[in-house]
């Protein structure tokens, strides 16, 4: 099944070329570790839901790009066609020459408005080309104008257009330090409304983002392009194919449905976010070993320590051994620091993976 992405703002631009590129690359570099009719499964699968019929050979992008200056747009445009791989449809853009001003209300209530018809148009024909139409996916900022409030009136209008398709919100959390001044308005105001209009909001922070290229990535001068490359990384681990637990003979068909239907039990609870190892530079690769037990052991501790890598974990958080305590107990207990979350999902990569033991740990 396909799902259509809305790349909104810079940073939805931005992180959805390499979103793209990702995908497509991993689809490819998969060869040599399966069977040829295991690979060939593969890449169909990938390029079903995220590529739309090929043009000259070569995979378009089941996506619309909104923003209300042209730069970026053009930007990524150019990026795509250049790489050779793939690239966007050549009227599945939208964008003005005036920015929202970094102002959450000038995008929801000014160009929102003004804009609708156009963008839902482009949407619109852009969910007719596939075949079979898992949901949507929506890439956004929350500190800007544009991304935050354009993308919060968008979602709406999918939520009244398209009410039974599935919509996963991709946010960015920006940096404490600020990005603009009015970043802690625009991210409430972009909350509050999203948490009516969509499905589930996967959040990545920019700090946590920003550690794992210095201390794992080992970057000296971290650019956004950089950034946006840990989390294209991520978002692939999550959303390329997967075998299910029950049959290890067909792909998941419905990507975003597998992952609500284990992620979100009930509709009050959509906040979601990813754990990811081993985070490493290709230099390093060479260099290292690994074990499904120790990567699962490393996960496990992240999770129950709300670490957002593995470097630095505390070891010595701890859930409790019988259930969650009372309330009396836990405001009484200082060091108790342990994450809890209604719902956990493992997604197991690599070689030999069958052998790997998830148990009920998770």
């Amino acid at each position: 099944m396909s799902i259509v992405t809305v790349q909104l703002g810079q940073c939805g631009n931005q992180i959805g070329f390499e979103v793209f590129d990702a995908l497509l690359s991993d689809s490819h570099s998969s060869q040599g570790l399966c069977c040829k009719r295991e690979n060939e499964a593969y890449q169909a699968s990938c390029k079903e839901r995220f590529f739309s019929e090929e043009e000259n050979g070569v995979p378009i992008a089941r996506a619309v790009l909104v923003d209300m200056e042209p730069k970026v747009i053009n930007q990524t445009l150019s990026k795509a066609a250049q790489s050779g791989r793939w690239k966007y449809g050549q009227h599945a853009c939208f964008c003005q020459k005036q920015g929202s001003g970094n102002n959450w209300a000038y995008g929801y209530s000014v160009h929102g408005p003004r804009h609708e018809e156009s963008i839902m148009d482009l949407i619109r024909k852009e969910v007719e080309k596939c075949d079979s139409f898992s949901g949507f996916f929506i890439i956004m900022s929350m500190a800007g104008g544009t991304g935050s409030g354009i993308g919060a009136f968008v979602t709406q209008n999918l939520q009244d257009q398209y009410s039974n398709s599935l919509k996963m919100n991709q946010i960015i959390w920006p940096y404490g330090t600020g990005e603009v001044i009015v970043q802690n308005y625009n991210s409430i105001l972009t909350l509050s409304h999203l948490y009516r209009s969509s499905d589930a909001l996967l959040v990545h922070e920019n700090d946590a983002v920003h550690k794992i290229c210095a201390k794992l990535m080992n970057i000296k001068q971290i650019s956004f392009s950089d950034i946006n490359q840990v989390l294209a990384h991520q978002l692939g681990s999550v959303f390329q194919p997967t075998y299910s637990a029950e049959s290890s003979f067909h792909y998941r068909r419905n990507p975003l449905g597998d992952l609500m239907e284990h992620l979100v039990p009930h509709p009050e609870f959509k906040m979601l976010s990813i754990r990811n190892v081993p985070h490493m530079s290709e230099n390093s690769l060479a260099y290292s070993t690994f074990t499904w037990a120790g990567l699962l052991k490393h996960l496990r501790q992240m999770l129950i320590s709300n670490a957002k890598m593995e470097e630095g974990i505390d070891w010595h958080v701890r859930p409790p051994l019988s259930g969650l305590p009372s309330l009396g107990k836990m405001s009484l207990n200082k060091d108790l620091h342990f994450n809890t979350s209604i719902a956990n999902l493992v997604i197991l990569r690599g070689k030999d993976v069958q052998s790997a033991d998830v148990g009920k740990k998770f």
